[in-house]
């Protein structure tokens, strides 16, 4: 009897060696298969996002003639009516404003009480190869590398989402995560635009997924679905895969969060003038203790159409974003700002050295420090003014500051890391 139980016994442990054993093969064969439809599966959305990327840049690149900026860009020359505004669903039926119906007095006189510096402004470094012909507007053409630089397709030339102020309150909270800023800034009535002079600089960045910016800002709306429509010039590698110092616009009608972008890489935007390429070089810039060059900026709304205008130094109107865009900004602006700002990702454990602005704190003054001059707002009566009430922010003055004087202008920006700005 013994002998047979150990028989039993034996027979099963064999039989169970055989089932683990066959189960065994079993994963292993099912690992592999699923190895195997990974790979496949990876190879397809590859081959999807080759054609999404290909037909993204099909949209944005439609020339009618090419030219080769000395700074590497390429600008194509798009007829203006089929340029990318006009692939947004509101505005397939759109009639071209081709200028303003009004014109703000002042606009082009840069001069007036402006301090004493010498200063010059910038043509666009593309000029020098060629122009654009007629019913044609310049476009930077989008490689293939600008958008695969981008998370999603989707998300290409927008900005990363951010906790944004409320532009309804009396005294605005910048606490954006990641995001520092020096500024100056009114509020508290309708604004109908406004206009700025800035010098341009370069400034280093420490990490290629940061920026640093300079601009005007308009907004309005509540928090959730902020309208804001912005101008100015910015180090941006992570839309342009270089360090150069860039003209760039950029517009949200939902708080930073779907629809907008930088720009022509979305539909909205109307370009009208064939000389100001977006998102071009700027070209010379500013050196410490040297030559100080510079843009002037200008944004306000057409009180007939509604539709926001942008303005780039004495040159014509560069273009319009339509009233039916920006429902937040339909009657007025509530905030206007001016200043610099930075994306600070602490990504060697303390606080960024990406620079702002020169790099040099505002106390260093001109030819050093970066300046605004002749800040003016456009008030509810249509009029270009000298702003009242102006107050200054610095999320962290030990690391960017602004400084406001009181005849339109201030200086702005610093450092980043250093001994009094560590975290």
């Amino acid at each position: 009897m013994v002998y047979v139980f150990i028989f039993i016994e034996k027979g099963l442990k064999e039989r169970a060696m055989e089932v683990h054993n066959s189960m065994s093969h079993g994963l292993v064969a099912l690992l592999l298969v699923m190895i195997c439809l990974s790979c496949i599966m990876a190879r397809v959305w590859a081959t999807i996002e080759q054609f999404e990327v290909q037909e993204h840049l099909i949209r944005l690149d439609k020339p009618i003639k090419s030219i080769k900026s000395p700074d590497g860009d390429i600008i194509d020359c798009v007829h203006i009516s089929h340029q990318p505004a006009f692939d947004h669903p509101s505005l397939k039926n759109h009639t071209i404003q081709m200028r303003p119906s009004f014109q703000l007095l002042g606009l082009y006189d840069e001069n007036r009480e402006a301090p004493k510096m010498e200063t010059s402004s910038i043509p666009q470094l593309w000029h020098q190869n060629g122009r654009c012909p007629e019913d044609t507007i310049p476009i930077r053409r989008t490689k293939k590398g600008d958008v695969l630089r981008s998370s999603f397709i989707e998300r290409y030339g927008k900005k990363r989402h951010r906790t944004i102020a409320n532009p309804t309150s009396i005294e605005p909270n910048w606490n954006s995560i990641g995001h520092e800023h020096a500024i100056a800034y009114v509020t508290g009535d309708k604004y109908h635009g406004a206009k700025a002079t800035i010098n341009v600089w370069n400034p280093k960045l420490e990490n290629k997924d940061e920026f640093s910016l300079s601009q005007l800002w308009i907004l309005g709306g509540p928090t959730e679905v902020l309208n804001t429509i912005e101008a100015g010039w910015h180090v941006a590698p992570f839309l342009y895969g270089d360090y150069k110092t860039r003209l760039f616009t950029f517009w949200t009608a939902d708080g930073y969060k779907s629809v907008g972008c930088y720009n022509l890489q979305c539909s909205g935007f109307v370009q009208v003038n064939k000389e100001i390429a977006l998102g071009a070089t700027i070209y010379p810039i500013s050196s410490y203790g040297g030559c100080q060059y510079e843009i002037t900026l200008s944004l306000w709304k057409d009180p007939k159409t509604g539709n926001w205008w942008l303005q780039y130094g004495n040159q014509s109107p560069v273009g319009y974003w339509p009233s039916s865009l920006l429902p937040h900004l339909s009657d007025s602006a509530s905030v206007i700002q001016w200043g610099g700002e930075v994306v600070n990702l602490y990504s060697k454990g303390q606080h960024t050295s990406t620079e702002m602005g020169s790099g040099h704190f505002p106390e260093e003054g001109f030819g050093k420090a970066s300046f605004f001059k002749n800040i003016r707002i456009v008030d509810k009566s249509d009029q270009l003014q000298a702003p009242r009430g102006v107050r200054t922010f610095a999320t962290q003055a030990n690391c960017y500051n602004v400084h406001h004087k009181n005849n339109g202008y201030f200086y702005y920006g610093g450092p980043g890391l250093n001994p009094n700005c560590t975290t």
